[in-house]
């Protein structure tokens, strides 16, 4: 050890102290606007159904219908990579997973809809359907054969349809608390905002149905979908968009991307409407920078493409939706929508091959940080938050085993935690 330096200071403590005071209404607006990630599991897809398609079986129908364009698309692990692109190391792992999935949970998250995919209807007839929705949905909680996410899509708070989208929503949310309560994995899409107004209204209407049932403020959560130029830029040239996150009072869990609503609002023309248009990669940017530390996800939009006819036309649709998929990934849009059962063997595939491929790096990066944590450590917490989440994300939609990725990194699903919610976690972990 050298010689001791000797440490002088020229301001008076009085001077630490008055700046904390003057920040202290700008720290509680950092921790009220910017929580972070939830660190909740965020599913890969939405699946929309309109309201009187659902049934009882229509998650397991979705699932064996995915498997058997699996068997006369791509029988097995060679074809199946072939046709997408995989490569040779990752078809067996990659085709593996997407068929146990399929087998075991083909929809992560499921939106029950009222809006676009149901169309307008009779009074009588729509509230018997939310009714029905309801109640099967409160069946499938109870009997283990929910997705982990369910919910609904109501008619958005323009003018014309904003009557029936409250109804539809107190007729669904009151038969889920008659059957026994809201489940953990109720979701809500409130579709086609323009004003952030519309979200406040949306608000008040939870707020009202939670006061009337006696549930803690805040319970009942929704999900923002962007459909309209207006919600990006608004008419004073703010991005409206973020606006819309602070209207919702911490109730936004997510902002879902309109493909082809949105693609129509800006005059891009049918045969262009897609989620890699400029016009949709400008849209998405804005949502991912409004949504930055908000704790708000964003999800893409989906493909029209249907992967269906000749096995020609299937592998076509299949190369198109797995590369859009992949893409999104790699911008960090993590969740997607997916219109129709043979779209789900190529989302699987696309979201396993991200995370297999990108398991032993980042692994063995992340095990790398936690061993200089002590010491000369040359990558910043942020690295450790991002390679952290990464491993969770692969978790939990399958592509990876919680065991390999202890064995890979050392380090337990409590420790990546730590490191992918900083805020709620300590970031001093030892390997064990």
């Amino acid at each position: 050890m050298g010689q001791q330096e000797k440490v002088a200071t020229s301001l008076a403590g009085a001077v630490s102290e008055e700046i904390s005071a003057s920040l202290t209404a700008v720290d509680a607006e950092l921790a009220r606007r910017y929580p972070g990630d939830p660190g909740t599991r965020q599913p890969v897809h939405t699946v929309y159904v309109p309201g009187d398609d659902f049934e009882p079986g229509t998650l397991r129908s979705w699932g064996d219908r995915a498997l058997a364009a699996l068997d006369e698309h791509a029988p097995d692990a060679s074809s199946f990579a072939a046709v997408l692109g995989i490569p040779e190391e990752l078809a067996g792992p990659v085709h593996d997973r997407v068929r146990a999935k399929l087998e075991r949970e083909p929809v992560e998250d499921l939106r029950i809809d009222f809006e676009d995919g149901y169309g307008p209807r009779p009074d009588a007839e729509e509230d018997e359907a939310a009714a029905r929705a309801a109640r099967l949905v409160s069946e499938a909680y109870a009997n283990g054969t929910a997705a982990p996410y369910t919910g609904i899509r109501m008619k958005c708070m323009e003018a014309g349809v904003r009557d029936r989208g409250i109804r539809t929503t107190d007729v669904f949310l009151s038969g889920l608390m008659a059957a026994g309560g809201l489940p953990e994995g109720l979701v809500l899409t409130l579709p086609k905002v323009t004003y952030p107004e519309q979200v406040t209204a949306f608000v008040q209407l939870l707020e009202a149905f939670e006061k009337a049932h006696g549930l803690d403020a805040g319970r009942i959560g929704f999900e923002i979908q962007i459909e309209t130029s207006q919600s990006i830029l608004a008419a004073d040239g703010t991005a409206a968009v973020a606006r819309m996150i602070d209207a919702a009072r911490g109730r936004a869990t997510g902002l879902h991307y309109g493909t082809f609503d949105y693609s129509a609002c800006v005059g891009v023309s049918a045969a262009y409407q897609a989620g890699d248009h400029p016009a949709a990669d400008h849209a998405k940017a804005v949502m991912q920078v409004a949504a930055a530390g908000t704790g708000v996800r964003v999800s893409d939009g989906s493909t029209n493409v249907l992967p269906v006819g000749p096995a020609d036309r299937v592998h076509e649709a299949w190369r198109l939706h797995y590369g859009l998929t992949r893409r999104a990934l790699a911008r960090a849009y993590y969740q997607g929508w997916d219109m129709h059962p043979g779209h789900l063997p190529t989302r699987y595939a696309a979201v396993y091959a991200f995370y297999r491929e990108g398991l032993e790096p980042a692994a063995a990066r992340l095990a790398a940080y936690v061993a200089k944590a002590g010491g000369d450590v040359m990558d910043e917490p942020a690295t450790a938050k991002a390679l952290s989440g990464y491993l969770l994300r692969g978790i939990d939609c399958g592509a990876l085993d919680t065991a390999e990725v202890a064995r890979l990194t050392g380090l337990t699903r409590a420790d990546l935690d730590a490191f992918a919610s900083p805020r709620r976690g300590d970031l001093t972990v030892t390997a064990p």
